[in-house]
């Protein structure tokens, strides 16, 4: 698609490890091939494999294990277990959904922006930003950004509430599919406006929450910043230790 960057070399490589995964190239159990197999068998310098090992590792497709290298874990099942900030940014029905949309428009790319969909620091991107609300009072703010060859024959650029959700919506008008979605949560002071429209008084942090929707190649569809008033949340997650 006109949209898409061509990918950092160790990401390209860990995608690829990822087909293999997903094909049962290498399966469930197995080791991967050394570092020096991968960098002679792809041509990459060792430092980019070790990366993109190091990237899977990270995700939960590979484990490293003592006396035996790295094996393979197969795919991530705690996302489909668990519901997610990020599938609901994905899902939320603007017309049905308590809030309004704030803004909508074609914006210079946040720099975090770019550099998850790929795009130089001056590249225009679509913003829809809606403010939730809950009782009347603003709850969070998502801003969700799209590059601009993903928005044409959409309704993403119409000021009007979007039925159905965004991930709904562009797999039907751009036929793509939507795989797997990463959350970064961070900490920082609002900027003016969206300290406005939180309603936040000076010196309240917010937690932003960067979601990260990608297809299958591992290619971001749609890049979310969901911005919680700090002082009104609390993050929890239970898990088994294994």
């Amino acid at each position: 698609m006109a949209y898409e960057v061509e990918a950092p070399k160790y990401v390209r490589l860990a995608q690829i490890i990822q087909q293999r995964i997903e094909d049962g190239t290498y399966a469930p159990g197995t080791r991967v091939p050394s570092e020096n197999q991968l960098v002679q068998a792809f041509g990459m310098s060792r430092p980019t494999v070790v990366r993109a090992l190091e990237l899977l590792k990270r995700d939960g497709w590979l484990e490293s294990r003592q006396g035996f290298g790295t094996i393979v874990r197969g795919r991530p099942a705690v996302v489909e277990h668990k519901d997610r900030r990020g599938s609901e940014v994905l899902a939320r029905d603007e017309s049905q959904a308590p809030g309004r949309v704030v803004e909508v428009g074609h914006v210079t790319v946040p720099a975090r922006v770019a550099s998850v969909l790929g795009l130089s620091k001056r590249a225009k991107v679509l913003v829809r930003r809606f403010l939730v609300e809950d009782d009347g009072e603003p709850a969070e703010l998502v801003s969700s950004y799209f590059p601009a060859g993903l928005v044409e024959g959409t309704e993403l650029e119409s000021a009007d509430p979007l039925s159905g959700g965004t991930r709904a919506h562009l797999e039907a008008r751009k036929k793509v599919r939507f795989d797997h979605v990463t959350e970064r949560v961070s900490a920082r002071l609002p900027e003016r406006g969206e300290a406005e429209l939180l309603e936040l008084p000076d010196g309240v942090p917010v937690l932003s929450v960067l979601v990260v929707a990608c297809d299958a190649s591992g290619q971001a569809l749609q890049v979310s910043d969901v911005l919680l008033p700090a002082d009104r949340q609390e993050l929890e997650d239970t898990y088994r230790l294994s």
